[in-house]
């Protein structure tokens, strides 16, 4: 929860003193097309036996659309190509890997209203499927199984106005990813990813 207090702060800061940027209408929409790392958090939860987890992060190509309710409110969705992690448990070593879609829905504000400079702040709902898990090393040959999450998201970021209809996008998400572990069907406990997802994206007005 930290590291959305951080996220929000920042963006609020920001907020506060960019200079206002060309407002968002409703009816418009716009789609941004880059690229985010997911970077789950240092500590991933504990399995059974005091085993501590370390999910490794990646980076993916992402695209988000955004439909504008009313002006400088829109609701945004996002998605990205499958990542990919790799699973250690500390004092073992690698145990695994597994893939996942994080899609992501978003109501979020535009502060804009003149200017180049438009930071924005959203929350929504985030839905991770985890699939193709593989298994190595003391885990190898067995069955790993992580169970999709549902949970909360928030979303910060500054968007730079390129030309009438272009911008690019700096921002940063947080998400509550919590998935239930199992080894050939036993539970073994829950991985708390809890990711920062940062990046950049080129964003076009329609």
């Amino acid at each position: 929860m930290h590291r959305l207090l951080t996220v929000s702060a920042l963006a609020l800061a920001a907020a506060s003193l960019a200079t206002p940027a060309a407002a968002q209408s409703a009816g418009d929409w716009t789609l941004a097309l880059g690229a985010h790392q997911v970077d789950p958090k240092s500590d991933n939860g504990t399995l059974t036996g005091g085993l501590s987890l370390d999910v490794g992060s990646d980076a993916r190509p992402t695209v988000a659309f955004e439909y504008f309710l009313r002006d400088n409110l829109g609701l945004e969705v996002l998605a990205a190509l499958p990542f990919e992690h790799t699973i250690d448990i500390d004092g073992v070593g690698r145990v695994g890997s597994t893939k996942h879609l994080p899609p992501t829905v978003s109501l979020q504000y535009h502060f804009n209203g003149g200017g180049r400079v438009s930071p924005l702040l959203g929350v929504g709902v985030n839905y991770t499927a985890f699939f193709s898990e593989d298994t190595t090393g003391a885990l190898e040959g067995a069955d790993l199984t992580l169970k999709d999450s549902w949970g909360l998201a928030a979303h910060a970021g500054i968007d730079f106005a390129i030309g009438t209809r272009g911008m690019l996008r700096i921002d940063a998400r947080w998400i509550d990813i919590d998935s239930d572990v199992r080894v050939d069907g036993a539970g073994l406990g829950t991985a708390q990813i809890d990711p920062l997802v940062y990046g950049a994206a080129y964003v076009m007005r329609f």
